[in-house]
């Protein structure tokens, strides 16, 4: 198509027909929530449901305002802004594309050091709630799961609390804020994928409050409220590609987003200061969202672990191409029903086999062009997150732990750096160097990459686990990648 029609505000009514707009006045919009790490997910799920909300007449003191506290952050800032915060959603079914213009986002705090816009925007009385999708590895962790309180990071915040660096200083100096102001907490809200999210964002952040103000901590455990939440909707990173179907449509749109035709949000019924109606959109409010979170995080993101370190090391590009490559999809199924569902309970209209069916047909879409590179980043965080809890389940009830362990090997092997055709991987984790180097030295003493404390605490030291790591590394390097999963699969 010719000619592009620049999104904004004042083009919503003569984009191309066929694309979806809002139908509410966003002029008339007041903001509620702050969500911090404004990136492709959030667009296309949190802030989808509160756009449809909006589009109900509901909710219209809700709106978002974005907020990012890395420098990368000002770049997509300027982006949305230039659009008047508009995003251009493209759902990828194979039944159809469509497209859908969300403006449930109405501000971008400025991303300055020190975070003093982002500090008096949370202190502001109309925030209720502050959310955040700041992705697995970013809160503060150790490998036991305790705060980590001698990351420079959180040093600086304890020393610093009115100039933090995290987004989690900027809560509690905002909080402190509202506290002396009189004005009352807010909710706490992670949107990560980590189970038990809320509880882990409390930590933090009650935690490195306490490093600097005792009373105030306390005070923040008392009042805010952290509810957990599971959050499922496969998103792409935009490219080039997304960019040029985006432009396909007619429309000129720098930070579209494209996802899959499905949709998933549990959330905690806790909140302090209110919420949107989002059960009238179809999400689901619940007491106990511990069963929904487990069944994701350890089915369907740890099963992304166990698909993309293979295809890297067999340059398989893409998530649709795993399951088209027969060893990679038998692993999956093989890992996912015997070493994954017997740690996984049932949720109200879906057991553990129907699941593994379910998010099967999800990665094959062929629609989505999620890579692989990006499901395989940052595994020194989403190893620990997703993988590792099932593997201490199953050392606790002495079950198989052959296809954990081999997962964990074909991790170690990718990080390694080469693929099996020779082409170089690319560094794919912020701690990329060290994960090298134990790779490499693994591949005479297995044991190596397994004594990293700071991802496997002290599972290295368990003799089965040990033991089956060993024989999976030395089986895939002796005998490469497709052997390993063959003997292992039966295929």
């Amino acid at each position: 198509m010719d000619q592009l029609t620049k999104l904004s505000n004042s083009t919503l009514g003569t984009l191309p027909a066929g694309i979806r707009v809002p139908k509410y006045d966003r002029s008339a919009l007041t903001p509620g929530i702050v969500h911090i790490g404004l990136g492709n997910f959030h667009r296309a799920h949190q802030a989808w449901y509160l756009h449809r909300l909006m589009d109900m007449g509901l909710n219209h003191d809700w709106a978002i305002i974005g907020a990012g506290v890395r420098a990368p952050d000002a770049a997509q800032r300027d982006r949305l802004l230039a659009q008047d915060f508009l995003t251009t959603l493209i759902e990828l079914d194979p039944s159809g594309r469509s497209a859908e213009v969300t403006g449930a986002m109405i501000d971008y705090v400025p991303v300055e050091e020190g975070n003093a816009p982002l500090i008096a925007q949370m202190a502001d009385p109309a925030i209720r709630i502050v959310a955040l999708t700041v992705t697995e590895g970013g809160y503060f962790v150790t490998a036991e799961g305790g705060f980590d309180v001698t990351h420079p990071d959180i040093a600086h915040d304890a020393a610093n609390p009115d100039a933090p660096r995290t987004a989690f200083g900027a809560m509690v100096a905002a909080l402190a804020k509202r506290r002396a102001e009189g004005n009352g907490p807010f909710t706490c809200m992670s949107c990560d994928n980590l189970q038990g999210n809320g509880a882990i964002l409390r930590q933090v952040v009650v935690g490195l409050a306490a490093l600097s103000d005792k009373e105030l901590s306390e005070w923040i455990d008392a009042e805010c409220t952290f509810p957990n939440s599971m959050v499922d909707c496969i998103v792409p990173a935009t490219g080039p590609a997304e960019l040029a179907l985006v432009q396909s449509l007619g429309v000129d749109d720098t930070a579209p987003v494209t996802h899959e035709n499905f949709r998933q949000w549990v959330i905690e019924d806790s909140f302090c200061a209110g919420r949107p109606d989002w059960d009238k959109v179809g999400a689901t409010l619940t007491q106990d969202v511990h069963a929904y979170e487990a069944m994701k995080i350890r089915m369907l993101n740890a099963g992304h672990q166990v698909i993309a370190n293979p295809a890297e090391i067999l340059s398989v590009e893409t998530i649709a191409g795993c399951m088209a490559h027969p060893l990679i999809n038998a692993l999956l199924r093989k890992v996912e029903n015997d070493e994954f569902a017997p740690y996984v309970d049932a949720v109200p209209g879906m057991t553990p086999q129907d699941y593994i069916d379910l998010i099967a047909r999800r990665f094959a879409n062929p629609e989505i062009r999620d890579t692989t590179r990006r499901v395989a980043f940052d595994g020194s965080s989403r190893h620990p997150g997703f993988i590792l809890p099932i593997l201490r389940d199953a050392l606790a009830a002495g079950g198989s732990v052959k296809g954990l362990a081999l997962c964990e090997a074909l991790w170690a092997r990718m990080c390694e750096g080469t693929r099996e055709d020779g082409t170089k991987i690319a560094p794919n984790d912020p701690h990329w160097d060290a994960l090298q180097d134990a790779a490499i030295k693994a591949k005479d003493d297995p044991q190596v990459w397994i004594d990293q404390t700071t991802i496997y605490g002290s599972l290295g030291e368990n003799p089965v686990f040990a033991s089956a790591f060993a024989d999976a590394l030395n089986d895939i390097w002796a005998h490469g990648t497709e052997a390993a999963l063959a003997a292992y699969t039966g295929k």
